[in-house]
C-alpha cells in the first residue's frame, strides 16, 4: 500500500453534481454507478488541462487529482458551477489518496485505466509506512500521468492513449473542448504520441530531444522510472524496437500490450 503525496481532493455534493461534470469532462460521469472513472478537462481548442479520477459514495463525489493542479482545477470548478446546485468543498487537508494491490476498506476503486494499477482509495489518516513502486509500475506499463507527463495547454489526450485507458466517451454528448478531439480523431490527424522507453543510463531531463540516425528530431523524454521513460514520439518517423538518441543516452520504445492494435 502507498499513499500518493502528489495527490489532492476536492468533493461535489448536491443534487446538481453529475450534470455539471458530465457538461464539461472528458468522460461518462454516468459510468460512476459502475465504480471509479478516469477523465480530463480539457480547453476549448481541445488542448490537456488536467486529468484525475472520480468515485461517488452516498451522494458525494470525491474527485482525486493532482496536488499542484488543486488551486487552478479547484476554481476551474467554482466557475463552471454558475448557479448550478453543486457544493464544491476542498478536501485537501481532510483526505489522503492510496494506491494498493487489493481493494480496501472505504472509499476505494479499481483504477479504471488497466488492471495492473490495482485500486486507488481515500482515506483520512496517513500511512506510517508505504511503498514506492506506484509512478514505476505506471510507466514500465506505458501509462501517461498529468504534468509527469502532458504539457498543460499544448499536449492533447490522444499523445496519451486517453481512449484506451477509459477516459473519454466519444458518445456522451458536448463537453469543453470536444469538437476538436472528435475531430482529430475521426480525421485520423493524430501525428505524436507516448510510448514506454528502456533507458540505457540515467535519464536525461524532461523535455530532451530524441533524435534519428540522421539527427532529426522525432520526440522528446517526459518521466521516468527504474531504467524506463514515458517519451512522446513522432508515430510516423520512430519504430518500436530501435535504439534513438536521447541526451548523452539511448532510448528504445516498445509498445504496451494494451494498446489497441490499429494504433
Amino acid at each position: 500500500m502507498e499513499i500518493l503525496n502528489n495527490r489532492a481532493i476536492i468533493t461535489l455534493s448536491g443534487p446538481e453534481r453529475r450534470s455539471l461534470l458530465q457538461g464539461i469532462i472528458t468522460n461518462n460521469v454516468n459510468e460512476l454507478d459502475n465504480g471509479g472513472v478516469y477523465s480530463a478537462l480539457l480547453t476549448p481548442q481541445g488542448k490537456f488541462l488536467y486529468d484525475f479520477f472520480l468515485v461517488e459514495v452516498d451522494d458525494t463525489i470525491y474527485l482525486d487529482c493532482e496536488k499542484d493542479a488543486f488551486t487552478t482545477l479547484f476554481q476551474k470548478l467554482l466557475m463552471y458551477r454558475l448557479r448550478s446546485n453543486v457544493e464544491i468543498l476542498d478536501g485537501s487537508e481532510k483526505y489522503h489518496v492510496i494506491s494498493s494491490d487489493e481493494k480496501q476498506n472505504g472509499i476505494s476503486f479499481a483504477d479504471p485505466r488497466h488492471p495492473d494499477m490495482g485500486y486507488r482509495g481515500i482515506i483520512l489518516d496517513t500511512l506510517k509506512e508505504t511503498t514506492t513502486n506506484y509512478h514505476a509500475l505506471r510507466i514500465k506499463l506505458g501509462i501517461a500521468e498529468g504534468s509527469n507527463d502532458y504539457i498543460k495547454d499544448k499536449s492533447t489526450i490522444h499523445e496519451g492513449h486517453f481512449e484506451d485507458l477509459h477516459g473519454v466517451d466519444f458518445e456522451k454528448g458536448c463537453y469543453v473542448g470536444q469538437e476538436v478531439i472528435a475531430r482529430m480523431k475521426y480525421r485520423g490527424k493524430i501525428k505524436k504520441q507516448m510510448f514506454p522507453a528502456t533507458l540505457s543510463g540515467p535519464a536525461p531531463e524532461f523535455g530532451t530531444e530524441i533524435t534519428d540516425e540522421n539527427d532529426n528530431k522525432i520526440g522528446d523524454i517526459r518521466s521516468h522510472a527504474n531504467g524506463v521513460a514515458i517519451a512522446l514520439f513522432r508515430t510516423d518517423k520512430m519504430t518500436f524496437g530501435t535504439e534513438y538518441k536521447c541526451g548523452d543516452i539511448t532510448v528504445i520504445p516498445y509498445k504496451p500490450t494494451w494498446i489497441s492494435e490499429d494504433e
